[in-house]
């Protein structure tokens, strides 16, 4: 079996940087968790799609092997800095490149000192990877690619890796429902901002605990619109894309608010 586990888990870098709130800190908790789980599955590489690195053009695969700063979140910054050491498997990497070119989706790797990594991927790479003991291989949302196209990519990254004999844990990062408060709260009182919203989240998370991607599949787009889902909810294609459209259940290991937004870590069973 070539993906061994996969997970969707939220970008924000608040249960990071504020985990001693205690509605952050459940959501730092089930990161946790997921993280034990990943490394209980022994994949060799991570596939990371994070819905906050932004592409525009092309489909952008992070080739570079090593991976090394400090990030400052542009909108939570005053909570602290983010340190990353990532590691790179580039093989994986460039192949999927070759391959997403191959399938006429316009694709190239980014290599150069100082990109700017992504909180998202950062926040995955902490919680998921904290020792740096296993490579990643690190692909961009890009902002004009549908769901069908992202999925695609999932499906093409999980062929490449089964080509190169890895097995793979497939990670997306994002949010789920979008609305955050606009004026200062009391973050020990944080809870999602629209109760519309929340009872989407509910029900959405109700069908991956059931495995019922065709309902899943049907609701998703309404989903995406009325609850304001993060970049339409593209990340959870990604992962559908990875394990070949089809899931048996899932794990919902932690739900919760975010500044107001919605915030799950999931982990889903194959198969």
């Amino acid at each position: 079996m070539t993906v061994v586990s996969a997970f969707l888990i939220p970008g924000s870098p608040l249960p990071f940087v504020q985990r001693d709130n205690p509605p952050w800190g459940k959501i730092a908790d089930a990161l946790d968790t997921a993280g034990k789980a990943l490394t209980a599955s022994q994949p060799d590489t991570i596939i990371v799609y994070s819905t906050q690195w932004i592409a525009v053009l092309d489909q952008l695969w992070q080739t570079k092997p090593h991976l090394k700063d400090i990030h400052v979140d542009e909108n939570w910054h005053e909570y602290g800095d983010l340190p990353f050491d990532i590691k790179i498997d580039t093989d994986l990497a460039e192949a999927a490149v070759v391959a997403t070119n191959e399938a006429g989706i316009k694709s190239k790797g980014v290599n150069y000192d100082k990109f700017p990594i992504d909180t998202g991927t950062i926040i995955a790479a902490n919680f998921l990877n904290p020792e740096n003991k296993l490579p990643l291989v690190i692909t961009a949302n890009n902002v004009y690619h549908d769901w069908q196209m992202t999925e695609q990519l999932g499906r093409i990254a999980v062929a490449e890796a089964e080509k190169l004999h890895r097995k793979v844990a497939i990670v997306g990062v994002g949010g789920m429902s979008g609305s955050i408060y606009r004026q200062v709260i009391n973050i020990a009182d944080d809870k999602i901002a629209s109760d519309e919203e929340d009872k989407w989240n509910r029900k959405i998370l109700s069908l991956m605990e059931k495995g019922d991607v065709k309902t899943l599949l049907n609701e998703c787009p309404k989903y995406a619109s009325e609850a304001k889902v993060d970049m339409g909810f593209k990340h959870f294609a990604f992962i559908l894309g990875a394990m070949g459209g089809d899931f048996s259940s899932a794990t919902v290991h932690g739900y919760g608010p975010l500044y107001g937004s919605g915030a799950a870590v999931l982990e889903f069973q194959l198969g």
